[in-house]
């Protein structure tokens, strides 16, 4: 009997996958909420209904210069799905109270709550469907994705970057949104179950209560060194300009709320402080200021390139930004070599636990912690006083009890001067 040669044989087709069914409105479209007797009665519909309550907003980000609500969604059992505009209302504290004793499942809450507290809207108990996928090792964790593979849905993307300022909002916008609270209480419940299975529902109590327990975030300094394309700035003079055209622009768009990127681009930014042109003329003549809105300011662009010529030498801008903590990693080898060897035994021991429980290392513990951990370690470095770096550091309890002892070991690495050099 004669062999064929398994090189010589078809490959196999696979089937394709399955197409998910696309998601739809269960009870249909409602009426967007931008009365006071219409807000009554949602207020009254979500006090009575019964269970955890779906949140989501929108917003215009990349429009609009502020970071509130322009839309607020919300479904609960009983309750049926509401959208809310805050526009009229601004301030939404009666609806927040309605539903204060509830579980608020957010998906990404760190991105909604900001907003949502800004009307009112603080919740007491959250349930981060985003986060509980991290827990859980999803390598997607976008709504569309979780909904998609826990739920067996396909979800619509076509809106999610649309200008939710616009006035009315159209219908095929408000399906989007309304949609992203359909299946969140769905979703929350088959979450909670796998989380219970693989023994992180703890876990995930304890991240959500450190969302709600985290202070405000502190301004990052130097906000205008975050410019797009500041590799290409090379002096402490150029940096200057753009630090000038960076606040100008950015007092404008404030005024003006817009989006600073649709007043000046970061590229004409760049291309300024590149050019260092010496007059009006020559500035407005650089291509990335040809455009309607920079050309609208361009006597404030010129004043602001000006003054940052005129700087003298001990008013520009460092050359590197200034940090809070550590400087960067990079430069560790050269500035503290022990420092460096600790810092690569701590990530790669925290590293190789995240890889075990299936989990993003920076979820198992932040970076930052680590850093800082590694470049100034406790002066006894025993599990104890590590423990309680780390928790100083806001690590959970269960974040310490899987690293602790791994970070006591790594900063106790033998010093790098003390190595054999291979």
């Amino acid at each position: 009997m004669s062999q064929t040669d398994p090189q010589q044989q078809p490959a196999a087709q696979e089937d394709p996958a399955p197409e998910l069914p696309l998601l739809e409105l269960r009870d249909g479209l409602s009426e967007v909420v931008d009365t006071d007797p219409a807000l009554a009665e949602v207020i009254e519909a979500f006090r009575s209904g019964t269970g955890s309550v779906a949140v989501d907003a929108e917003r215009a980000s990349g429009y609009r210069y502020s970071h509130r609500a322009y839309l607020v969604q919300l479904r609960r059992e009983g309750s049926g799905s509401a959208l809310v505009d805050p526009i009229p209302f601004g301030d939404l504290s009666a609806l927040g109270d309605a539903i204060i004793d509830a579980e608020w499942i957010i998906h990404a809450a760190n991105q909604d709550l900001a907003c949502l507290a800004e009307v009112g809207m603080v919740p007491r108990k959250v349930f981060d469907t985003e986060l509980a996928g991290r827990l859980l090792g999803y390598p997607k964790v976008g709504l569309a994705s979780l909904v998609g593979e826990v739920l067996g849905y396909r979800m619509r993307k076509e809106h999610s970057a649309a200008d939710w300022s616009t006035r009315p909002l159209p219908a095929p916008w408000l399906v989007y949104a309304a949609l992203d609270v359909e299946m969140l209480i769905e979703l929350r419940d088959a979450i909670e179950a796998e989380l219970r299975r693989e023994g992180k529902w703890e876990w995930a109590e304890q991240e959500f209560a450190a969302i709600l327990s985290a202070p405000p975030r502190e301004p990052k300094p130097d906000p205008w060194r975050r410019t797009s394309g500041m590799h290409r700035v090379r002096n402490r003079r150029s940096l200057a300009v753009v630090r000038a055209l960076w606040e100008a622009r950015d007092q404008i768009a404030e005024s003006a709320d817009i989006s600073p990127g649709r007043i000046l681009p970061d590229a004409a930014i760049v291309e300024a402080a590149a050019a260092m042109p010496t007059d009006r003329d020559t500035l407005q003549k650089l291509t990335a200021f040809k455009g309607r809105g920079a050309h609208r300011h361009m006597r404030t662009w010129w004043e602001a390139v000006d003054h940052a010529r005129r700087l003298p030498d001990t008013e520009l801008p460092k050359q590197g930004p200034r940090y809070d903590g550590p400087p960067p990693a990079r430069a560790w080898a050269d500035r503290d070599p022990d420092a460096a060897a600790r810092l690569s035994a701590a990530r790669a021991a925290v590293s190789e636990i995240a890889e075990a429980h299936r989990l993003p290392t920076e979820n198992l513990l932040s970076p930052d912690t680590i850093r800082r951990l590694a470049w100034a370690p406790p002066a006894d470095a025993d599990l104890t006083a590590v423990s309680t770096f780390l928790r100083e550091h806001h690590a959970r309890d269960w974040q310490i009890g899987l690293t602790a002892t791994v970070l006591t070991d790594a900063i106790a690495t033998e010093p790098a001067t003390n190595l054999e050099t291979p």
